[in-house]
């Protein structure tokens, strides 16, 4: 392996002019950048130094070359497709919550309508006691009392629909 000093001074003769050459092979700066890197860690262990005639320099370039070919003719390179747009964020099967929503709203309907009114209010509707008494014109505590008979009725519709055990 290289001397690292050696492998310094490589780097800061060639690798701006190195860069230059594969980006305009790729026309993409980050893959560029990656076959610099490569081809002077391939320098570093083949041990290539500098010396007066330059043939180091046209070792990187032909090194540097050949990655991008290489990579060019690779199975990865062929089905992998740059974008600009981030793919799509996964989301739960709707039809699973449409399904979920079709069931509460039978079970629901099952209910009495008093008892019903209540459930709805509190759960969908996120009211307090007070709110929902203030609106149905009812005391605090009939309202207590239906949520209460209203879920133990809807959690029974829900058991005979298979849902909850």
């Amino acid at each position: 392996m290289a001397d690292p000093d050696a492998i310094q001074q490589l780097h800061r003769a060639h690798a701006a002019a190195l860069w230059g050459y594969v980006l305009r092979l790729t026309g993409d700066r980050a893959q560029a950048e990656d076959v610099v890197q490569e081809t002077l860690l391939r320098a570093w262990r083949n041990d290539v130094t500098d010396d007066e005639q330059g043939s180091a320099r046209a070792w990187l370039f032909t090194v540097a070359r050949n990655l991008v070919v290489d990579e060019a003719r690779s199975a990865r390179h062929r089905h992998e497709a740059a974008t600009d747009e981030v793919p799509e964020r996964p989301e739960a099967d709707r039809i699973d919550r449409l399904f979920d929503s079709l069931v509460v709203t039978d079970a629901l309907r099952s209910i009495g309508e008093d008892h019903r009114a209540v459930v709805v209010k509190a759960y969908f509707g996120r009211l307090t006691t007070a709110e929902i008494a203030a609106e149905l014109g009812i005391p605090a505590g009939t309202v207590k009392s239906r949520l209460h008979y209203g879920l133990r009725a809807l959690r029974l519709a829900l058991q005979e629909r298979g849902v909850t055990r």
